[in-house]
C-alpha cells in the first residue's frame, strides 16, 4: 500500500476536489469569499472528527502530545491554505478566472521549488523535468481554451487573475510542504494516523479563526451560511474526503510529486464538459492533455 498508496490517494483527492470546487462555485452566489472558505471548512469538520476517532480505534493509538514544532507546522498550513482557497474563489469573480486557475496550478512546481530550497526535499533531474511537462500542459490548455479581446498574447498569460492565481499557488505549496514536515514530525509507525492528526489539527485551526471573522466582521453571513446548509454539507464533506487523500499522499511523498500528480484534476474537469455537457475540446487542448498525461505518466515511473 505504502509504494503506490499515495497515488491512488492523490486521485481520490483530486476528483473529491473537482467535485467541491463546483459547490464552492454555486455557493459564492450566496455569500462571501470568506464565507465559502468557511463553509468548507466549518462543514467538514464533523467529518473529520469521526475519521480521527476511527482510526483513534482501529490502530488503538492515543492522542499523541502536539510540539511547538508540529503545532507551528499546522499554523503555516492553516493559514497558506485559508489565503491560497480565498484567492481561489476570489478567481471566480474575474471574466478570465481560467487564466488565473491556470497560474494557481503551478502549485506543483512552486511546490517543487519551494521544498527544495527551504523544505530540504530532494528531487532529481527526471523529478523535476517530468513536473515542467505537467505545468507546461495545463497552461497550454488554458491559453487554448481563455478568449481575452485586449492584450494579445501577453493578455491572455498575464494580468490581474494571473496574479491571484499564482500568489493562490505559492500559498498552496507552503501549506503542502508544512503538512508534510508536521506529519513527519509525530513520528509515528503509520501513516494514515499522523496524518489525521494533522488534518484535525489544521481544519480546528481554520475553523477558529475564521469563525471568529466571519462573527466580528461579517456577521449577515452567517444567515446564508445555515440556509445553504445542504450544499454546505456537500462541501463539507467532500472537501473532507479531499483532505484526507492530500494531507495522507503528503506523509507518504513528496509534497511536490503529489501535487504535479494532482493535476489530474484537470483531466477529470475536462472529461466531465466532454462527457456530460457535450463540449468540444480542440487540436491545442488535446495536445495539452497529452502532456499533462505524459509528466504524469513519467512521473510515477520515475517516483
Amino acid at each position: 500500500m505504502e509504494s503506490w498508496g499515495w497515488v491512488y490517494l492523490t486521485f481520490m483527492a483530486s476528483a473529491a476536489q473537482a467535485v467541491r470546487t463546483g459547490g464552492q462555485k454555486h455557493l459564492t452566489q450566496h455569500m462571501n469569499t470568506l464565507a465559502v472558505t468557511l463553509v468548507r471548512f466549518i462543514y467538514g469538520l464533523p467529518f473529520v472528527v469521526v475519521y480521527f476517532f476511527v482510526l483513534l480505534k482501529v490502530f488503538d493509538k492515543e492522542v499523541p502530545s502536539l510540539t511547538v514544532e508540529f503545532l507551528a507546522l499546522c499554523l503555516l498550513a492553516s493559514i497558506g491554505q485559508i489565503v491560497a482557497t480565498v484567492m481561489l474563489v476570489y478567481l471566480f469573480s474575474f471574466r478570465n478566472f481560467a487564466v488565473g486557475t491556470t497560474y494557481a496550478r503551478t502549485e506543483a512546481f512552486l511546490t517543487a521549488v519551494v521544498g527544495a530550497l527551504f523544505f530540504s526535499e530532494f528531487i532529481n533531474t527526471q523529478g523535476w523535468f517530468a513536473i515542467a511537462i505537467s505545468v507546461f500542459g495545463v497552461a497550454i490548455i488554458t491559453v487554448v481554451k481563455t478568449n481575452v479581446d485586449d492584450g494579445g498574447w501577453l493578455g491572455r498569460i498575464w494580468n490581474k487573475s494571473a496574479a491571484v492565481g499564482l500568489a493562490s499557488g505559492l500559498c498552496f505549496a507552503l501549506a503542502s510542504l508544512s503538512v508534510r514536515r508536521a506529519s513527519l514530525s509525530l513520528e509515528d509507525d503509520t501513516f494514515l494516523f499522523p496524518a489525521s492528526v494533522t488534518l484535525l489539527t489544521t481544519v480546528l485551526m481554520q475553523t477558529t479563526m475564521l469563525s471568529f471573522y466571519i462573527l466580528i466582521k461579517e456577521r449577515a453571513e452567517v444567515s446564508a451560511m445555515i440556509r445553504e446548509w445542504k450544499i454546505g454539507t456537500f462541501v463539507g464533506a467532500t472537501s473532507a474526503l479531499g483532505s484526507i487523500g492530500w494531507f495522507t499522499a503528503f506523509t507518504l511523498q513528496n509534497a511536490s510529486f503529489v501535487k504535479a500528480l494532482g493535476q489530474i484534476e484537470f483531466i477529470f474537469t475536462l472529461a466531465i464538459s466532454v462527457l456530460f455537457f457535450r463540449e468540444k475540446s480542440s487540436a491545442g487542448e488535446l495536445f495539452g492533455m497529452a502532456l499533462v498525461v505524459a509528466g504524469i505518466v513519467y512521473l510515477l515511473a520515475v517516483a
